[in-house]
């Protein structure tokens, strides 16, 4: 515990008066109204003593949480710093696919356009061959 001057000074200078007081109390004697004022005053010494040492734990509780926040907020800007990487991967991989699907929308328009052709083909082609037939059939 640590104590202040003027701590030490007061509590040196009721210390006789305190050993006084317990000699008579001990004796069987009765305590007049300034002993027990005395025994209240060391009481609440000790009770100031006893609040600074918890005062000065809470402080230090205080002290250790302030630098484990501090330990999270840095965890927290390295999540963020990753989230942001992730957000331009994700950005590159929805170019990509847009790229990818107009490529393929670009493949199946080819490939209805090569089959729209080949059945207008064989569609001439029957036309013809039916032409041709009732032709030889008069």
């Amino acid at each position: 515990m640590s104590k202040t001057r003027v701590d030490d000074m007061l509590i040196e200078m009721i210390s006789p008066k305190i050993k006084e007081i317990e000699e008579k109390f001990s004796a069987g004697k009765g305590l007049n109204q300034e002993d027990i004022n005395t025994l209240l005053l060391k009481s609440q010494y000790n009770h100031i003593n006893h609040l600074d040492d918890k005062l000065n734990e809470v402080t230090a509780d205080v002290a250790s949480l302030k630098g484990e926040f501090a330990g999270l907020k840095g965890e927290f800007a390295e999540l963020k710093g990753e989230f942001s990487e992730l957000r331009g991967e994700f950005s590159s991989l929805k170019i990509e696919f847009s790229l990818l699907n107009a490529k393929i929308e670009h493949t199946i328009q080819k490939a209805l356009n090569k089959n729209m052709m080949l059945l207008i083909t064989v569609m001439g082609f029957f036309v013809i061959l039916s032409k041709l037939i009732d032709k030889i059939n008069f």
